[in-house]
């Protein structure tokens, strides 16, 4: 089976009726989890951004106490888990204001790691990866933004 183009499903979809869309997104949200978990983002949370960040935070913060700190391969193994899942938040949000407060948590919950994140080269680069994308994403927001965001992130460097 060739898949179609998303120029071709969303020309499909406009032909569609209301009950036939509603069919199809409660169909989409049974083969997966990120199905669910995006609509569930875009039906419920989308108009409190400050709440699904909150509760991002609380999971990211929860996740990372239960890190198997018996060796850095545990721990590597978990904060990448980690940061894949605060990725996936981010791609269900679209907002880069929203992009900077998780990563920036998800950095400063690193950073806060014991034993010490400094003492492992790969979570070393995961960290440096991740201060990058904050920069670029900060380089995109308003001016006040940008200085607000800038000062947290001199003081997580």
């Amino acid at each position: 089976m060739k898949t179609a183009t998303v120029r071709e499903l969303k020309i499909e979809l406009q032909y569609r009726s209301q009950i036939e869309l509603v069919e199809l997104c409660l169909r989409l949200s049974k083969f997966k989890k990120e199905n669910k978990e995006l609509l569930t983002y875009l039906l419920f949370e989308q108009t409190d951004e400050d709440a699904f960040i909150l509760g991002v935070k609380q999971e990211v913060e929860a996740d990372f106490k239960l890190i198997n700190r018996n060796s850095y391969f545990y721990i590597k193994k978990s904060v990448r888990k980690i940061l894949r899942n605060t990725k996936k938040y981010i791609r269900y949000s679209k907002k880069k204001e929203t992009e900077v407060e998780l990563l920036l948590y998800f950095c400063w919950e690193l950073k806060e790691l014991q034993p010490n994140y400094k003492s492992n080269v790969s979570l070393v680069n995961i960290f440096d990866r991740q201060i990058l994308s904050i920069k670029k994403a900060i380089a995109t927001l308003h001016e006040d933004l940008q200085y607000d965001y800038g000062l947290e992130l001199e003081e997580l460097s």
